[in-house]
């Protein structure tokens, strides 16, 4: 499976509480990804919650943008990326 590294843009920033109802929509997007063959690793969102850059592993783009729209979550990118660890060279 590809990685992919995918850039999403929340004009109104990214709102997921801190509690039960956060912690059930991050299931619930696992869960829709994982029809797709969607693998969630982790996300990074920018200070103002404006941008995320998440990691994923996946069999296309399109499956992303499948589970996206099952989530309700804009794409602005999807990148294909792999890992470049520099502890690999010491």
């Amino acid at each position: 499976m590809q990685r992919y590294l995918i850039e999403r843009s929340f004009p109104e920033g990214l709102k997921i509480s801190v509690n039960h109802e956060g912690a059930a929509m991050c299931r619930m997007m696992v869960i829709n990804n994982a029809e797709d063959g969607v693998v969630w690793i982790h996300s990074y969102v920018s200070d103002d919650g404006k941008k995320s850059y998440c990691i994923c592993d996946a069999p296309s783009p399109e499956a992303i943008r499948r589970a996206a729209r099952r989530n309700n979550l804009p794409i602005d990118r999807i990148t294909g990326v792999r890992v470049l660890d520099p502890y690999f060279y010491q």
